[in-house]
């Protein structure tokens, strides 16, 4: 196919959360990849770990899609981007098709993307064929096919295709006996795992593929080339940005945004002791697991003075959820041992056992909503009175408590920068919020 002429696209989706869209997503991106195709994988929704490992499955940064978050023209526009570079397009979905609101199965009826639903067939059969035209005719949404996934042989393959009637059967995946290990905010970073590379090859050899079946998809059109932003209020600015095993949750397109405004991005590393960047104008503490690192974290003084001297004198900080966590004045562990934090935010934070936030929200500024999300399992006890709380978007509650001490701003709140790049921007150059 050549270049700009558009791209096969489907959206990997099921019935509900653990039936294998991950492995399954990952295994045709490596294949499409082994022969020779370029290929764009987007995550739907917030998402921070699969895109980890998608990104190692098919070569290129991994983005997130949503209706709400995103936006319906900024989704457009990354989908005619990809289709104007790559020759495949997947989208992995989330939870089950239809959860949520906006649900995959919106993302997929906005753009016209053809759904491909991953089936665990571990425990059915020709049962598979009900549930298939369950997820097909309940929106509805175009039916691409389907994947069995953890078949136990090919005559089982066989029943799970002979009860689909009209849908195809696109491709099937045996049971894995090594499966990537899980941890509480998802899959573990693929970094952290053994012989990753082995284990994508392992599985694009494995999955059986109807290559006619793909080729009979339609084609997505490419968008034209846009022009880049006019306005860089952040133009001549540095920004540091923490980044190790314990800061690890950044949206791609957010260090895009930063660089799109003006700024330039360097990064440092908090377990390795290293301080803010002398050069740093401003300092971007992401989210992670500060919760796995406390007795390093403990013991990195340099960086603790560093970033409480960064505050005191004036430089913009802005730390999302685990960013926020490390500059409380101590963490507890889910052990029950606490950890000497950074100080800079009063307050103590708390594992519990059990999820504490979980949703869509919407941050409050002076410019307007940022977008994003909340997904922690500790709490933060402190006396400071929040400046601003998130708005949930599932029923306009409130949400987390936003802390503004200074130049300093601190929530567990994830934000999703191009929802709102001028509040984004005031955030960094410490202007009212």
């Amino acid at each position: 196919m050549a270049a700009g002429c558009g791209a096969r696209v489907v959206l990997v989706a099921a019935m509900a959360s653990g039936q294998g869209k991950t492995t399954v997503t990952a295994a045709l991106a490596r294949r499409l990849v082994r022969a020779g195709k370029r290929v764009r994988v987007f995550k739907c929704g917030p998402d921070f770990i699969d895109p980890m490992l998608l990104e190692r499955a098919c070569g290129a940064p991994v983005h997130n899609l949503d209706l709400w978050m995103v936006g319906a023209e900024e989704c457009r526009r990354r989908l005619g981007e990809a289709a104007r570079e790559a020759d495949a397009i997947l989208v992995e979905g989330v939870m089950g098709l239809y959860d949520g609101a906006p649900s995959a199965a919106d993302l997929a009826r906005e753009f016209g993307i053809p759904v491909l639903a991953v089936l665990d067939a571990s425990a059915m059969a020709q049962t598979a064929g009900a549930v298939a035209q369950g997820l097909r005719d309940y929106g509805p949404v175009q039916m691409a096919g389907v994947v069995a996934n953890r078949v136990a042989s090919a005559g089982h393959a066989a029943m799970v295709k002979a009860s689909l009637r009209d849908i195809p059967l696109i491709g099937s995946l045996p049971r894995q006996d090594k499966r990537l290990p899980k941890r509480h905010l998802g899959l573990v970073v693929p970094g952290e795992v053994e012989e990753v590379e082995q284990m994508l090859d392992s599985l694009a050899d494995q999955i059986e593929f109807d290559d006619a079946a793909w080729n009979a998809l339609p084609l997505l059109a490419p968008l034209p080339e846009q022009p880049a932003p006019a306005d860089r209020p952040l133009a001549g600015r540095t920004i540091a940005i923490a980044r190790d095993a314990s800061f690890i949750f950044v949206y791609p397109a957010n260090a895009e945004l930063l660089q799109q405004l003006g700024a330039r991005l360097v990064y440092f590393a908090p377990l390795d002791d290293e301080p803010v960047p002398a050069d740093a104008d401003a300092v971007y503490l992401p989210g992670g697991y500060p919760e796995l690192h406390g007795p390093a974290l403990e013991k990195a003084t340099r960086w603790r003075d560093s970033i409480r001297d960064a505050h005191a004198h004036g430089l913009p900080i802005v730390a999302e959820c685990g960013g926020m966590m490390a500059i409380a004045d101590g963490l507890t562990d889910k052990q029950g041992q606490r950890w000497q934090m950074a100080g800079l935010l009063q307050g103590e934070v708390v594992m519990q056992p059990r999820l504490a936030g979980l949703g869509m929200h919407a941050m409050p500024t002076a410019q307007g909503e940022l977008r994003g999300h909340t997904f922690h399992y500790s709490t933060m006890r402190s006396d400071l009175v929040p400046q601003a709380h998130t708005v949930k978007q599932r029923d306009g509650a409130q949400g987390e408590a936003v802390f503004r001490i200074g130049a300093l701003t601190a929530s567990y709140f994830h934000g999703y920068f191009p929802s709102n790049p001028a509040a984004v921007a005031a955030m960094f150059l410490g202007a009212p919020r």
